[in-house]
């Protein structure tokens, strides 16, 4: 049964999730600008004209504005909300231009790397407060208990009571860590390594590609091998603060490999681009996970907060990746990237971004109609 929740839920959960995620992003890049002796002229939620605002002491004019699908920092010295450098602009002190290579490259790493740190602190304050989990018996959740009728792994040769030890040389530590790698990968041959009758080998599996459902009626591709594990029973054992650091450091690297996997499927083809989504997607998304309860919702908001980390950190002009390759090259040159290259990768770049928009727009708009 679909169980959809209400529309106003879809609004309240785009709010939640965008509006402290891109308002923390800039205030990474606004902080670290302001420690490096950089000043900001405008801070901005929202795109468009402005609604409300006031300036501080620092000269700060801080907006909320009409557009709730990003945000910027200007800093003096910038031509636009993109940042794209003002050549004309006087050397003046506190202007972003003309700060040394090492501090702007820092100004705009910090948006994307707060990104990082608000996922990587959610996931730690779950395993410091809730626990990971631990099972009773460890070689237990990964010794296969049943076949589906139409596996793909008994087909292969897996035999009740194997050990399922490695996949493709990653050593596995849960059975979660299986289904994860396995469904991210629909009719891939991946290598196992089993341990049966105290014996170690190798056997090749295809996985099966399946369609399936969640509860609110999003369909997703994944990838199965059809079995199921012993019965496990597990204990949650809260972790101490650096250990737990140390944990969200690793569910955010291994939750940034699964997008990776994800996008580069869709480049050669082996996922529909259909899947992209956009605005319209996270907030139908962030109101599915609000209604599931906090912890959910929670969960949801890491991953995207590192969604956005990734998007960000890509080498498109106008996003922090952009400014960040063009800094690359001064370092190497020695001397910044000419006025008329920049420009041109700037004004691409934005029109790359906002072709992209309007198709995971379209994209979105048709998944939710009748026809889609």
């Amino acid at each position: 049964m679909i169980e959809q929740p209400p529309f106003w839920m879809w609004i309240v959960g785009f709010l939640l999730v965008l509006g402290p995620l891109v308002t923390l992003h800039e205030l990474g890049h606004l902080l670290i600008g302001r420690w490096l002796g950089v000043k900001a002229e405008a801070f901005s939620v929202g795109f468009g004209k402005e609604l409300a605002g006031f300036n501080d002491k620092h000269g700060t004019r801080w907006r909320i504005s009409a557009l709730p699908l990003g945000g910027y920092v200007q800093f003096k010295g910038d031509m636009n909300p993109a940042s794209m450098p003002d050549r004309d602009a006087p050397v003046e002190d506190g202007a972003f231009q003309h700060a040394s290579l090492w501090r702007r490259a820092l100004i705009v790493f910090a948006g994307p790397a707060t990104n990082i740190l608000i996922a990587v602190g959610i996931f730690a304050a779950f395993f410091m407060f809730i626990g990971r989990p631990v099972p009773v018996d460890p070689n237990a959740q990964l010794t296969i208990a049943s076949f589906t009728e139409d596996s793909a792994a008994r087909e292969a040769g897996l035999q009740v009571g194997d050990r399922l030890v490695s996949v493709n040389g990653e050593k596995l530590e849960s059975f979660s860590e299986l289904q994860n790698t396995i469904m991210l990968r629909p009719e891939e041959t991946m290598t196992f390594e089993i341990e049966r009758d105290g014996a170690l080998s190798t056997v090749d599996v295809t996985t099966r590609s399946t369609e399936v459902e969640d509860r609110f009626g999003n369909e997703m591709r994944i990838g199965m091998i059809g079995v199921a594990p012993q019965e496990v029973q597990y204990d949650y054992r809260a972790l101490g603060p650096i250990e737990a650091i140390g944990a969200g450091v690793d569910q955010s690297v291994k939750t940034v490999d699964m997008m990776i996997t994800g996008i580069g499927q869709i480049f050669t083809g082996k996922r529909s681009v259909q899947e992209l989504g956009g605005p319209i997607s996270i907030a139908k998304f962030s109101g599915e996970h609000l209604s599931l309860g906090p912890l959910a919702f929670i969960s949801f908001v890491a991953l995207i907060s590192l969604n956005l980390a990734f998007i960000n950190l890509l080498p498109i002009p106008a996003l922090d990746g952009g400014h960040l390759a063009f800094y690359a090259a001064e370092a190497i040159r020695r001397k910044p990237v000419g006025p008329r290259t920049t420009e041109m990768a700037y004004r691409t770049g934005v029109a790359l971004v906002l072709a992209l928009m309007l198709f995971v727009t379209v994209n979105d708009l048709v998944k939710l109609l009748p026809f889609g």
